[in-house]
């Protein structure tokens, strides 16, 4: 079989990776000193990099993250008491294996959600399914898939990501169909799962905003007693763009 039928056939089983390196290695005179137990690493290595590669675009995109954060990017120096040590342990993802959650809380522009979606994108980085929502937006979506009968369905998909950011948390007030699609998404994560929550309004006020004391307790005793707290305070940090 000639060369060139063997890279169409890698092609054709998907190995494109492969077959491209091998294509290169070829028209360049490259790694021909290689033993065939090394040449044929070489070509696997590159293909099981490429696919990996694309299975963490492939989360990226899921995620639909609001904006590009990273780890690599955030400040640690703006005064916003940001615990240094404390965030970096939670970038290891732990909390995900552990299926515990993180609260981030603070003044609008501390960067809650920026910091928020950094763990989002670094679990992606670690093959991790995550979803990012604005928190009113999906309990809107979640009312009208009530409504068309794809509610167990959504519900389940929750349930089945690893990691599930709910941004801007609170700062719609709940009705009775917003509660109980909260008190589900909840149960279905706790214990099971991870949340990333973030939020202007402080943990201490969350039972009022939530209201009817029984559910409220029931939310907040799955989701408070199993979480890292961050409390953000200081100016807005828009201003200078140091998120």
């Amino acid at each position: 079989m000639n060369q060139q039928n063997t890279i169409e056939r890698m092609k054709q089983m998907r190995l494109g990776a492969m077959a491209q390196v091998h294509y290169n290695n070829l028209q360049n005179n490259l790694n021909m000193d290689l033993t065939i137990d090394q040449y044929t690493s070489l070509l696997v290595d590159q293909e099981w990099e490429n696919r990996q590669g694309n299975k963490i675009k492939k989360l990226i995109t899921t995620a639909r993250f609001r904006s590009t954060a990273t780890l690599s990017d955030i400040d640690y120096t703006a005064n916003r008491q940001l615990d240094k040590g404390l965030f970096q342990r939670l970038a290891m993802l732990d909390f995900i294996k552990n299926h515990e959650n993180i609260i981030i809380t603070g003044a609008t522009g501390t960067g809650k959600s920026y910091l928020a979606q950094a763990l989002g994108h670094q679990a992606c980085m670690m093959l991790i399914k995550t979803r990012y929502f604005n928190t009113s937006r999906l309990l809107d979506n979640l009312k009208l898939a009530r409504l068309e009968g794809t509610y167990t369905k959504t519900l389940q998909q929750i349930e089945k990501t690893e990691l599930i950011i709910l941004d801007d948390f609170g700062l719609s007030g709940f009705d009775n169909q917003a509660r109980q699609i909260l008190m589900d998404i909840i149960e279905s994560k706790y214990d099971r799962s991870s949340l990333i929550i973030s939020s202007q309004i402080p943990v201490s006020v969350w039972h009022e905003i939530i209201g009817e004391g029984t559910v409220a307790d029931a939310i907040l005793d799955r989701l408070v007693n199993s979480s890292h707290r961050l409390q953000l305070k200081g100016d807005s940090l828009r201003k200078n763009k140091l998120l």
